[in-house]
This record gives structure tokens, sequence and C-alpha cells, in this order.
């Protein structure tokens, strides 16, 4: 059967990219000025019959339509790298097959590639049976003995269940609602069904959005439709480098792949293409075709450079940190081998659950609440701020709420009374605010805080790393390690072997040619090999993010309040006797203590950048009467088991910003007044009662 010319912009359409490599030939011409062969390395000029390899299919651009009610729409252009965050609509349209799945949308092991359908009726397979309207997940395409399915998984309380289902099974198939958020890149590469356009939403804007123009209605909250523009990449006998050109180019071209010998074109690589290479293949000395356009300092030799040496490819660990700061954060991966040294600085506690997933058995958890916090539950403590806690365990407790015994989580916890120490429990629904504190003056690697610690964990570097000549991470006010997490990457060397580094894949752009062997000298594990800190964008870092699945639940829901009727405040009630205060710095009816100095005791630092101070420590903290007072924080180190109490003990302590001083006044100024006031009502509300 004799095969028909088409155009390139219906080739594309119909290119499926895991077909590639493709050879064209063109079969109507298109010039430019004189043919010129080759024009920015964007367009060409072309002859008939000249042979094209495609190597690659990519999409630019974006066409977003948007849909609102009772307007005309309108279309905008947006490029991949515009910022913020989509949620899909789920497609409307049925499927017919699996097959026709399996042929429109990406089907990997990575969980971005595991789409969700559901179908109305039920499925009855060999495993067992898919119920109607049960979602089931895509995960794998495999072919045994020439017939191909897919693995199909399903998740039926907490348990997974996997049946597998032939391409040929017909039905009807809906795509599932997705509540997960992409990026428009991640929408392009995992999300873009063949042949179908894609509606998303809004989820959120990321800060970078703020530094560029947008070019949608900042009031916009409909549904856009997104319809990618596709470019080809292409190279040809003649040429070293690669060409792209837009599928909407006016020329006719016929698929002669069969026909055609490949091996007489040049085979440029992408670094996920070498990286894919097995291991048999490696070292190699390439050729760069195609320099990156923008590398940090210590990998600048790739765009000097003329050739290099890629020696391996592997994966490795990376630790994802955060700058800690309120406003325009900076995003780090940080190699295990850092040379640079760390001090530990206090983590913040939102919650009571918070204190619970971040204990450890290296270490007793010593905390103060920068928040009050008063128990519902009958049975369970309150909080008052500059109360300190050694945190231990969750345990269930046994609680009257509501005139109703109930059981309850709660957080079992010492709290300290001057030099005593009060077994209390807390409740784990606590929304209050605490601060660690650090008696660690210690200088740590990184590759031992994440051997000693649970991450997310908080630090600042102590000592810059002086293996290179720009520490990035030295300039940080403070930061927080987040999670560690493992990326691909490729051993690449100068010729001379001068230089050698770890090259990562997924965020360098660069095209090699693979010239012959290397079998000169291999570089040594040590000082050869280096790696580099790398400052990544807020796309990157949502994206590593979300590769990492969270082994933690949800923290517990607060009580709903009990409410009482108001003739139940009147009832007559046996007066408690009144136990006198223990002595503790934290009562407010205790005698106003001296005010310490920072000779005395000493602050721990708060997640802000402010400036150290180094003192010694003579006592614990205090938190006066209210009035002119100074709430005190001590750092607090993970070796320390028990509570020093030495006078003669000496730490490196670091004050709180004046700022969070003033707030902590106000919350306890105002904590006291409520208290004072709660209790001059209840002996009103008591002698009412008598008087009844």
């Amino acid at each position: 059967m004799e095969r028909m010319a088409m155009t390139l912009e219906k080739f594309t359409r119909s290119l499926d990219a895991k077909s590639l490599p493709r050879v064209l030939q063109i079969q109507s011409g298109y010039y430019f000025q004189g043919s010129v062969y080759e024009l920015f390395g964007r367009e060409w000029s072309f002859s008939y019959g000249e042979l094209l390899k495609i190597i690659g299919i990519s999409v630019t651009r974006l066409i977003v339509e948007l849909q609102s009610e009772g307007s005309k729409s309108m279309t905008v252009d947006l490029s991949l790298d515009y910022p913020g965050l989509f949620r899909i609509v789920a497609d409307k349209r049925p499927y017919v097959s699996i097959q026709e799945i399996v042929d429109s949308v990406c089907i990997s092991p990575e969980c971005l590639g595991q789409p969700e359908f559901r179908c109305p009726e039920e499925l009855q397979l060999a495993e067992g049976t898919i119920q109607a309207e049960e979602s089931f997940r895509l995960t794998a395409i495999r072919t045994e003995h020439g017939d191909s399915h897919v693995d199909c998984e399903v998740t039926r309380k907490d348990s997974k269940h996997i049946f597998t289902v032939k391409l040929s099974h017909t039905g009807e198939f809906y795509e599932c609602a997705d509540d997960q958020f992409y990026t428009l890149r991640e929408l392009v590469e995992w999300k873009m069904p063949k042949g179908r356009k894609r509606t998303v939403t809004w989820a959120k804007s990321l800060p970078s959005k703020e530094k560029c123009v947008s070019k949608l209605p900042e009031d916009y909250s409909g549904d856009l439709v997104l319809t990618p523009v596709y470019e080809l990449q292409t190279v040809s006998k003649f040429g070293k480098n690669v060409v792209f050109i837009p599928s909407t180019l006016d020329v006719e071209v016929l698929d002669v792949t069969e026909e055609s010998d490949g091996a007489c074109f040049m085979q440029p690589l992408s670094l996920r293409d070498v990286f894919a290479k097995p291991s048999e293949v490696f070292p190699f000395r390439a050729e760069i075709i195609e320099p990156p356009s923008q590398v940090q300092e210590e990998l600048g030799f790739l765009t000097s450079s003329k050739q290099v040496i890629v020696h391996s490819a592997y994966q490795t660990k990376r630790i994802l940190a955060s700058e800690i700061r309120s406003e325009a954060q900076r995003r780090f991966l940080i190699p295990v081998s850092y040379n640079g040294r760390f001090k530990r600085r206090p983590r913040m506690f939102p919650t009571a659950y918070d204190l619970e997933v971040a204990k450890s058995d290296m270490e007793q958890l010593h905390v103060v609440a920068t928040r009050a916090f008063e128990a519902d539950y009958e049975g369970l403590s309150s909080v008052l701020v500059g109360d300190q806690y050694l945190v231990h365990k969750r345990e269930t407790s046994e609680v009257i709420y509501g005139g109703r015994r109930k059981t309850v989580e709660a957080l079992a916890c010492e709290k300290m009374v001057g030099k005593k120490y009060k077994a209390v429990l807390i409740p784990m629904c606590l929304d209050g605010g605490f601060v660690e504190v650090v008696h660690d003056k210690k200088q740590y690697m990184l590759s031992e805080v994440c051997h000693r610690f649970s991450l997310p964990f908080n630090v600042k570097v102590s000592m810059r790393d002086l293996s290179v000549m720009e520490d990035l991470l030295a300039g940080a006010t403070g930061l927080q390690l987040e999670e560690e997490i493992t990326d691909p990457y490729l051993l690449v060397s100068t010729p001379d072997l001068a230089q050698c580094w770890e090259v990562p894949v997924n965020r360098i752009n660069m095209t090699l040619q693979l010239l012959q062997q290397w079998s000169g000298p291999e570089p040594t594990q040590g000082k050869a090999v280096c790696s580099a800190v790398e400052e990544i964008g807020e796309d990157c870092y949502f994206t590593l993010r979300r590769y990492v699945n969270a082994s933690v639940l949800p923290p517990p829901r607060p009580p709903k309040r009990h409410q009482q009727p108001l003739e139940d405040t009147l009832k007559l009630q046996p007066p408690r006797p009144k136990k006198p205060d223990p002595p503790s710095p934290k009562s407010p009816h205790t005698a106003k203590p001296a005010m310490p100095s920072p000779s005395s005791s000493d602050c721990a630092e708060q997640n802000t950048s402010i400036p150290r101070n180094e003192t010694s420590l003579t006592s614990l903290v205090a938190v006066p009467k209210p009035g002119p007072q100074k709430a005190i924080v001590e750092e607090n180190g993970p070796h320390n088991n028990t509570i020093e109490q030495d006078d003669d003990y000496t730490h490196d302590y670091e004050y709180i910003d004046e700022d969070e001083l003033d707030s902590i006044r106000r919350k306890f100024n105002d904590q006291s007044i409520h208290i004072t006031d709660k209790k001059k009502s209840e002996k009103i509300a008591m002698q009412t009662a008598k008087q009844v």
C-alpha cells in the first residue's frame, strides 16, 4: 500500500514519542531568503527529497483558553515555566477501551505516571472483581507471551489489591478526579492526553509569580483549556547541531524510517538519554553539541570545554533544605559530602502533635510554650506562656468532658516547676506553640546530622565549606534540613581530569554526542570528585517534595466545645478547697522575681535572622509576674537527657528577638488578666447561687 505524504503538523499530532527516532523525507520544499540553510537554530530551508531524523518532540508553550459563562472566551500563550500550580478537571469524555487509555495517557512506575480511572460497570477479571464506580490506578504495562495488559491497583480499607486487565478489554472508562496540584511543565510531561485537550483550574500561585508579568486575569477563577504547541528536534546527514523545527512549518513529509539507515545520522544525547545507557557504555569521551545556557560557577567547564569524559551514572543522596526566613526563602540541594560545619538552631512546634513526632530516643526534647492553651478536658493540663516541658510519649487517658467519661490521646510530659518536675498530660489536639530549648554547642558535619537526628531539623552554618570558592550556604541566616531525597547524577570531568563534578541529570539541559570509549585513568573518590550545593527554584522544590510520601498521619482534630445551658452555671456546687499555688516562677500569684540579666540567663534563637550573644547560664527560664518582664528560652541539645541546674555550668545561648519578647509579654498579660477575670466571674456566680 502506497503511503501518502502529510503535513508536518498532522504528522506531529499523530506522532508517538515512544516510537522515536523517526526518519522523514521532505516532499515539498520550504525556502527562506534564498535557501538559507539554517536560521538561529530554529528554522530550516528544505529541499525536495532531503532526509531528517526526528530525535525528540517537546512542547514549547501552551495556548490557554479562558472559558467564562456569559462572556466571550479569550486565549493567551503561556510558557512552561509560568509560575503557578494547577488542578486537573476530570475529562468527562469516556475512553472506550483499555487500549485507547494506554495510547492516550502516560503510564509509568513514577507516581505522576499512574492515572486513575473508574468504570460504571463491574470488571470481571481473573484476580477478582473491580466494583462499579470503584477507582483503579494504572501502574504498569506488561507483555507476556505476546499478550499485552496493564497492571491495576485498587485500594480497599488501607490494603492494596493488584489486578491485570487486557488491552483489548472494552467498556466505558472515565478519568477520576485528581486532588493533586501540578506545574505547567508537569502537566505537559505527565498529564496531557494524546488527541485531547486538558482542562485545569488555578490551585496556587507561587511566590515567583509576583516577579513576572501575568497574562492571566488576576480575578479569573474559571476553567483553563490547555492546547500544547509542539517543536521537533531534528538532525540531518550534513549538520552537526540539533535544530528545532516548529510543528506548524508549512512542509509535507513522508515517514521513511523502515527504508533508511539511521546510523548515518549524528546521535545527539540529552543527559537523561546518557543516564539511561547501560553500564557497559561507561566511561566514554563525548563532544558537547549544545552546552547548557546557564550553570553555577563550579560547573562552568561544561560551557567552556569542547569535550568531556562521562565516567558513570548513578543515583545519589541529597538533602533538601530551605532558608529559615519569612520572605523570599531560598531552596537548596546539599550533598552529604558537604564539608562545612553546622550548629543546631531551635525548632518551632505549632502543636503537641508535632512534639510527639519530633521526640527521639537519643535525646530529651525540652520545649518552652510561646502560646497559651486552655484544655477542654478535665484531667488534662492547660498551658501558659513560658511553661517548660520535657516531652516523653503519647498515652491514652480517661478524662471527663461534658460530664461524661471519654478516652483520648494525650502527650505525657514533665512540667518544670522551679527545680521540681511535675508529670502532666497535654492534649494532642493542643493548638498552641512551642520553641525548642537547645543545650548543645557541638558542631556537626551534615552526615552526622542526618545520622543522629530525624528530619526536619534546624541548623545554621558555623564554618563554611573551604573546598569551594563560594559557599552558598554560608550567607543563610538559618537552614531547615527538610528531607533526604535520591536524585540521578552523572560523574563528568574534563579530558585532563583537572575538574570532576557530579552533574544533575534533571536540572541541566545540554546535548552530547558519544565519540569513543575512554581507556584513561579514572578519578579517585575523594578530592578529585566534587559535589556542588545547588540552589533550586520554587517549581523544582515543590516537585521534589511531592515525590516523597508522608509517613506520618495528620494530627487529631480538636474537640467541639461543650455548650452548657446557662442554668447549669447557677446550680449550687460544693465549694472546692483552695489549694495554695506551688512556688513557681511561672505563676502570676507568686512574688515578682528579680529580672534576669544577660549575664545570668540566656535566650534561644528563634527561626528569624537575629544576632547571637554568647553568655553563661545561672538559672532556668523564669517568666515573671505581669508587668515589665522578659521571657527567656534556652538552647537545647540532643545528647542531654537531664537538665543541668548547676550555676557553674556554662552554655552558648542566643537571645530571642525583641519583637518576639514583646509579643510574649502581651500574651502573658492577656492570659493573666483572663485568668483573673474568670476567677472573679466564678466567684460572683457562686455567690449568686448561694443567694438563690
